[in-house]
């Protein structure tokens, strides 16, 4: 068995067949692979390795380079994808071994994170991964958002193919990415290829200032708008791209935007009959997944107060003894640092500092052995926060 690390050119004829049975229809239509080798320009920064036998690939495995949002901090993160293996060669171990290599190459590249979206939570869990919320999508119809055409807004939106505007779009991404704990987007090489979505953009500007955005498309006439993520800098920018949804009342019948976990439609108007779903279910449609890579990395990263000495047991990565603290409100690690005061794994420490899980959870998931003083100190060293991720990868 040679394990090994392949070139953008190379993952059509090597990588592509394996993610094509494992995550397409299949057989896949043969203009499929070309269609694949026309994007291989955009994966050219990513880390694609493979497992082979006898020439043959039998799985393989990706990370991209992206970057997100930690508690206010942005770092660079490993987003891992296209993990896939031969129904013959499932069960011996092979992807077990590349996500072992894969997580330690994006450590040592400078990547203190990752994330994913996982075919089985309870599979990646085993790798020290810890699930955030899914994005949420919001159902309702135009004529909810009535009220919003009789207020004069301090902005206006206007309407755009995606290709024109998507400077305003990657702007707007990136400011959010220093706002908003969990947000993550890819890397310029990646990310260059959403300037071709065949979308339309709807920008909200207050004077010259960007404070909202929103891609769609529109199924037929009497049909749906569907939208993807509704960014906004706050209640203006969101209240202005709403009221442009409004205008729609005679075109279409519904409406569909994805949200992050915290937005509540209910309040977005008085009389408003919306749907707000979070559907998981596997494969296909879990939440995604994120764990720490690289401990003394994080150090700065915004937390609360005060600090305690905890064991990270059973992991390559980040396992040891570790002193964590505060300093001025900002993280320091140290490694050693006395007797632990509490033990977790590399996914209880992860949910504690992505903010999902508060530590009495994390004793309840089974994510680690703490008592009540361990509990209290955490709690107040990682304060829960709902995380953010829109990018699907």
């Amino acid at each position: 068995m040679e394990f090994r690390q392949i070139s953008a050119d190379e993952r059509p004829e090597v990588m592509y067949p394996l993610q094509a049975y494992a995550f397409e229809a299949s057989p896949s239509p043969e203009e499929a692979l070309e269609r694949y080798r026309s994007r291989m320009r955009y994966f050219t920064s990513g880390v694609g390795l493979v497992a082979e036998e006898g020439g043959a690939a039998l799985a393989c495995a990706s990370a991209l380079p992206m970057r997100q949002n930690v508690r206010g901090e942005v770092r660079d993160m490993a987003g891992v994808a296209s993990v896939a293996s031969h129904p013959s060669a499932r069960r011996r171990g092979l992807v077990r071994e590349l996500l072992t290599r894969l997580l330690r190459q994006m450590r040592d590249q400078g990547c203190p994170v990752s994330a994913l979206y996982p075919f089985r939570p309870g599979f990646y869990a085993r790798f020290g991964y810890v699930g955030i919320p899914r994005v949420r999508k919001a159902r309702f119809t135009p004529e909810g958002l009535a009220e919003l055409l009789r207020r004069d807004l301090p902005g206006s939106v206007t309407r755009s193919p995606m290709r024109e505007a998507f400077p305003a779009y990657e702007a707007l991404t990136h400011r959010l990415l220093r706002e908003r704990h969990g947000f993550a987007v890819f890397d310029e090489v990646r990310g260059a290829e959403f300037r071709e979505d065949p979308f339309w953009l709807a920008v909200a500007r207050s004077g010259d200032e960007v404070v909202g955005a929103v891609r769609y498309r529109i199924t037929e006439f009497g049909g749906e708008l569907l939208a993807s993520n509704l960014f906004a800098t706050g209640p203006l920018g969101r209240a202005l791209l709403l009221r442009y949804l409004a205008r729609h009342v005679d075109q279409v019948s519904h409406v569909e935007v994805f949200l992050g976990a915290d937005e509540i439609p209910d309040l977005w108007a008085t009389e408003m009959e919306v749907t707000t779903t979070g559907r998981l279910a596997s494969p296909g449609s879990n939440a995604p997944m994120v764990r720490v890579l690289d401990l003394p990395a994080l150090a700065g990263t915004p937390v609360g107060a005060g600090g305690l000495t905890v064991e990270v047991a059973d992991d390559e990565l980040i396992g040891g003894v570790w002193r964590l603290g505060a300093d001025d409100g900002r993280l320091t690690v140290q490694r050693g640092g006395g007797t632990p005061a509490a033990t977790l794994t590399a996914a209880g420490l992860s949910a504690l500092v992505y903010g999902v899980l508060d530590p009495v959870e994390v004793v309840l998931r089974g994510l680690g052995t703490l008592g009540a003083p361990a509990v209290e100190a955490l709690g107040t060293l990682f304060p829960r926060r709902i995380p953010y991720m829109f990018a699907e990868f």
